[in-house]
């Protein structure tokens, strides 16, 4: 049962279909509207599913403009109606967005596509994964898959960086030691030059000995940089190697074939909506025939046409029910046509509709494989333009980090010829030569205390740096696997939806069966096919019966009854409301045109709807409503 609350809902309507004016009022559970042809009720029907998103409704032929009113809930939504040139515009604010799974599952009037699916031995897979958008999965799909690879390279690069830590913290250890080594040299060092000048000795250091340690520190940092840079430019250099190997793997894609592939798939998908055009018609036409040369047409006239029909006399049915009982007046042409002729021509029109579905299939095979062809160029596209700017920024980086080498070999240059010039001063103008030999001694272990010390904090912040990065490698695996579950979601998901109807319709279809009893009537199932050669799975309707000595066998979808086709399509569309979770966002289900099936089967069939849906609307004969409960609602006028 659907959880929307249950109130009493209102509609009103103007100048929908048949009806000038009309205020209904229903409450919760089952609404009969009983009444005989030509009273409004398919029109009323027709004006509550425009109220709840359809645009399956007309406009009374009179009227320019026609609205419907539907109070629910506490809430208002409203449809206009207008004629236009091209037929009639639609607007307000109706209870649903997006009416596609409604008109499919919910609307079950006599043109409801899974009603009409079943008589006309339609595609029962495609009607249930209609309002499935692949297009949208398969680009969510590689979104996904395409952030995937981001993640996996992330990942790579953390896995190296972690062995990088592990290795600067070897490193880290050992100049820290080196480092405790210099420092205690220095003061060694520091004592030496005490001794050298004198206990008491208050003497400064010539200020040739203080340039001389200042250039020397100057060199000491051109050459850490240096060093640097040319280990920078190693890196980029194989980089750069690594980029332009995996450019020459891939082959290049030129965006004309892409062009092409797209204008080759778009054709197809006009073709393919050509040949279901036709395909549809020629069903339309077949089916009419058939029944025209099974028993007449007047159960093929609609309510509005029955109208029509009695407003000119019955001239159309008088026509088509003539006297003879081998002929037919030809609904095309007017003229008295043979039985056998029409059955002839069906049979031609039903052999060109297999050609039209045969080629239909090709077609689609056709459109899989260009699909699939036009997302590997352009997944190849894509990753050359990646590569393509990661070796252009790569080269860019490299050019720039050769031009500071050069300037860093320069300077170490100057630096060099400036240290030898400043220690032939020192050594020219110092009288006492161990004062100077224990001077530079300081300078030496100073410059290496100082450079050790730049490395060590080089590297602490290189390992910080690392552990910083290291800190996202957890929340990575975590999207990864949120990435991998999505994934699984949607490849399976058109397949959990086939396996999930043909589950749905064939639970119900079995309880209905039993429910109904239809004599020698076994079972009515669908089963799961996905064929190796084939992407795509079919859905194949089996028949079976019993014999009254309990031996069953397999019989034609062709030689099931009109009413056993109604009960089935009316299945299978409760099989698509529930399996795309109607009953969240519809809480109706709308019944009519269901004369070919007896009152108290109707009557147990709507027992047996009433508990998925707060509201079953149901339009019948007088008849056929005396056999439903006493204590549904009935409404008797429109």
């Amino acid at each position: 049962m659907s959880s929307q609350q249950k109130t009493i809902a209102a509609v009103d309507v103007e100048n929908i279909g048949g009806i000038d004016s009309t205020t209904v009022k229903f409450t919760p559970g089952v609404t009969i509207l009983a009444g005989r042809n030509a009273t409004n009720r398919t029109s009323f029907l027709q004006a509550l599913m425009a109220a709840l998103g359809s645009e399956r409704a007309s406009l009374k032929g009179n009227a320019d403009q026609g609205t419907v009113t539907l109070e629910l809930d506490g809430e208002t939504y409203t449809r206009e109606l207008t004629r236009t040139n091209g037929g009639v515009a639609f607007a307000g604010n109706p209870y649903l967005e997006d009416p596609q799974v409604a008109d499919l599952f919910a609307f079950l009037l006599e043109s409801n596509p899974a009603r009409r699916a079943v008589v006309r031995d339609e595609d029962l897979r495609e009607l249930i994964l209609r309002p499935v958008d692949v297009d949208e999965i398969e680009a969510r799909i590689s979104q996904l898959q395409a952030e995937k690879r981001d993640i996996d390279n992330q990942l790579s690069e953390l896995s190296a960086a972690s062995r990088e830590r592990d290795s600067l913290e070897e490193e880290y250890a050992r100049v820290t030691n080196q480092l405790e080594a210099a420092e205690a040299n220095l003061e060694t060092a520091r004592k030496s030059l005490q001794e050298a000048q004198g206990s008491d000795s208050e003497s400064t250091e010539p200020e040739q000995l203080d340039a001389l340690r200042e250039t020397q520190s100057q060199l000491e940092d051109v050459s850490y940089d240096l060093e640097t840079e040319q280990e920078s430019v190693h890196s980029l250099e194989k980089e750069q190697a690594e980029l332009e190997a995996k450019l020459d793997e891939l082959s290049t894609v030129d965006e004309d074939e892409l062009d092409e592939l797209a204008g080759q798939i778009e054709q197809i998908r006009g073709r393919k909506r050509e040949l279901d055009e036709i395909i549809s018609q020629l069903q339309t036409v077949i089916q009419f025939n058939e029944q025209i040369t099974e028993g007449g047409v007047t159960d093929l006239l609609g309510e509005e046409e029955t109208m029509q029909t009695e407003a000119d006399g019955g001239a159309i049915t008088d026509q088509l029910l003539a006297d003879q009982p081998n002929d037919v007046t030809c609904w095309t042409c007017g003229s008295q046509v043979d039985i056998e002729q029409i059955e002839s021509t069906v049979s031609r029109l039903q052999d060109l509709r297999q050609e039209k579905v045969e080629r239909r299939n090709e077609l689609n095979r056709e459109l899989e494989e260009l699909k699939a062809q036009r997302k590997e160029y352009t997944n190849t596209r894509d990753e050359r333009a990646d590569l393509e700017r990661a070796l252009e920024t790569t080269e860019a980086e490299l050019a720039d980090r050769t031009d500071r080498i050069t300037e860093l070999e320069a300077r170490r240059d100057e630096l060099l010829e400036e240290i030898e010039n400043l220690e032939s001063a020192v050594e020219a103008n110092e009288d006492d030569e161990d004062l100077l030999a224990a001077q530079k001694e300081v300078t030496q272990a100073e410059l290496k205390r100082d450079r050790l010390e730049r490395e060590r904090d080089a590297l602490a912040e290189d390992i910080a740096d690392l552990e910083s990065r290291l800190d996202e490698r957890d929340q990575l695996e975590a999207r990864r696997e949120e990435i991998n579950a999505d994934l699984e979601d949607l490849r399976t998901r058109i397949e959990r939806l086939e396996r999930e109807a043909i589950e749905a319709f064939n639970e119900h279809m079995e309880t209905v069966v039993d429910l109904l009893d239809y004599g020698n009537l076994a079972r009515i199932w669908l089963e799961y096919r996905h064929p190796e050669t084939s992407d795509e799975a079919t859905f194949d309707l089996h028949v079976t019966r019993q014999t009254d000595d309990g031996t069953t066998y397999e019989d034609s979808v062709a030689h099931l009854s009109e009413s056993e086709r109604e009960i089935t399509g009316l299945v299978l569309a409760l099989a698509g409301y529930l399996v795309h979770d109607v009953h969240e966002e519809m809480p109706f289900i709308l019944l009519d045109s269901l004369e070919a099936i007896d009152s108290e089967r109707i009557a147990q069939l709507v027992e047996y709807l009433e508990q998925y849906a707060s509201y079953i609307v149901v339009a019948l004969l007088p008849e056929d409503a005396s056999a439903l409960d006493d204590d549904y609602q009935r409404i008797a006028e429109i």
